[in-house]
């Protein structure tokens, strides 16, 4: 099992542009952060520059773009620039803004994929922690269905029906998020003319032009009507019989509108705040449906804060019951790890089988067998024992002892019957043979028992 872990930025970088609501001259500025820290956006123009968590649960406007409001701090058109720092691997990232949103640049995602290629990641120690998906989740907004699925990757498909004679319906597929630069980055945002007028009318997209949208005459105006919009978006004017796109430059796909959906999706859905490792299936998405998911999902974070490890016992394990006696000198009744079924650098998953005969249940007891919790705690330290050693040479000649256990949570009782999987994680590196470790016992998707240790090394007499 590889840890993958949590990048941030090399450097920083800064671009410039306009802000398509308010028509500002705006700098956005990214920089590295530390492990852990996830997306903040800081106004560094506003009095104490403070700082939004860049979270699904600060999002309080979605009519034309994400808005993030936390008391009288506002930062909006994150949505393209989020989904750049997600899509392109970055964990952490402060983003510094001197204005109430980010400039809209050419209206996609592209100029700042473009950076972070320039600056380039750098690896942080903390291990990246993915929030798998393991049951179906939906969510409906109105006509608006969005799906995740369970999968070993991450992808997004999106069906669009854009009520218009002129626009079919669309579909756009991201198979693998490294696709994300080649196939989604440079997709622009889109407006309908039916809908500039009333964007004008709430004082919204003074900063919007051809460079940055791709406008979609469908429905036949009034030539005075379209003469007024061309003066407002600043180009010439056009025949009003004349049915299809205004733009400076062609579409980069037929679909590029549903693929600018998809990146959408991508931009709103960083503000869960883990990567995902699921299948999204999206039926006319929008920020507001968008948003409503990423609550979901924030929401099914916290109801399980620790996802349980996979496991799938028609898979051969990485250490069975005779290489790990081979490594510990722990014997029945007191060996209580049954196998290994995976293993990197920090962490590793073991399993144990607890049935009617474990000679514990004879008084633990007899009538309501319950396996003790300390046979639990020392069946973790075995379990990070095992991952100490099989890092060393000669591993036989080495034995871990506790020196000390902390924050040890009992949540549900353990019987006859469980298989238990535990999952254990150092902590940091080992110093002078010692190692501090943080360890999960479960019961399905269920942390049942919990701990801190830390052990020493000893080589054996």
């Amino acid at each position: 099992m590889e840890t993958v872990k949590q990048k941030t930025l090399n450097g920083s970088f800064s671009l410039f542009g306009i802000g398509l609501h308010t028509g500002l001259n705006l700098t956005v500025t990214f920089n590295p952060a530390p492990e852990n820290t996830g997306y903040r956006i800081q106004r560094i123009d506003l009095e104490g520059q403070p700082i939004i968590n860049a979270v699904a649960e600060y999002v309080e406007e979605t009519q034309r773009g994400t808005v993030l409001i936390k008391g009288d701090v506002r930062v909006g058109t994150i949505e393209h620039a989020m989904a750049a720092i997600y899509a392109m691997g970055i964990d952490n990232c402060l983003i510094q803004v001197n204005g109430p949103e980010f400039p809209i640049l050419d209206g996609s995602a592209a100029m700042y994929v473009q950076k972070i290629k320039e600056v380039g990641l750098t690896e942080q120690n903390a291990a990246k922690d993915f929030y798998i998906i393991r049951k179906k989740l939906e969510i409906k907004e109105g006509d608006s269905v969005i799906t995740i699925l369970p999968d070993d990757d991450f992808s997004i498909t999106t069906m669009c029906s854009f009520k218009s004679k002129f626009i079919s319906s669309q579909f756009a597929t991201l198979d693998s998020i490294s696709k994300f630069d080649e196939e989604i980055s440079s997709a622009r945002t889109f407006v309908f003319v039916r809908d500039i007028l009333p964007l004008l009318q709430a004082n919204l997209i003074k900063g919007g032009d051809l460079d940055n949208a791709i406008v979609i005459y469908e429905q036949q105006l009034e030539q005075e009507k379209l003469d007024q919009l061309a003066d407002l978006l600043h180009v010439p004017h056009i025949d009003a019989n004349n049915i299809g796109y205004i733009q400076h430059k062609p579409l980069m796909w037929d679909n590029e509108c549903t693929r600018h959906k998809l990146l959408d999706i991508i931009g709103d859905l960083a503000l869960i705040g883990k990567p995902l490792k699921g299948r999204i299936i999206a039926t006319r998405p929008g920020h507001t449906v968008n948003n409503k998911f990423a609550r979901m999902m924030r929401r099914e974070l916290r109801n399980h804060d620790v996802q349980a490890p996979i496991y799938d016992p028609n898979i051969e394990p990485l250490m069975d019951n005779i290489r790990i006696k081979e490594l510990l000198p722990h014997r029945y009744p007191m060996q209580l790890i049954d196998k290994v079924i995976a293993m990197g650098a920090t962490t590793i998953v073991g399993v144990k089988n607890v049935t009617s005969n474990e000679p514990f249940f004879q008084g633990h007891f007899p009538a309501e067998p319950v396996m003790p919790g300390v046979l639990q705690v020392e069946a973790m330290a075995q379990c990070g024992g095992l991952l100490i050693l099989s890092q060393l040479e000669e591993p036989e000649r080495w034995s871990t002892y506790f020196l000390k256990i902390d924050d040890v949570k009992f949540r549900q009782k353990v019987v006859p019957g469980d298989t238990l999987l535990f999952k254990v994680e150092l902590l940091g590196p080992v110093r002078h043979g010692i190692s501090s470790m943080k360890g999960y016992v479960f019961v399905g998707d269920n942390v049942v028992t919990e701990a801190s240790f830390t052990a020493q090394i000893v080589k054996n007499k």
